[in-house]
């Protein structure tokens, strides 16, 4: 997946959108047979 942009000001919380990556990548393991890594905990290989 493409990695999202930051925003023009800097120095904000929140500034770069990887939450909003990770809501898309959420949505497309939901539905889709092919996974996408989300977070370490979240898509780690349970043992």
């Amino acid at each position: 997946m493409g990695k999202p942009k930051k925003r023009t000001s800097p120095r904000k919380t929140g500034t770069r959108r990887s939450h909003l990556a990770l809501k898309l990548a959420r949505q497309v393991n939901a539905k889709s047979p092919i996974k996408v890594k989300t977070t370490k905990r979240e898509s780690a290989k349970v043992a």
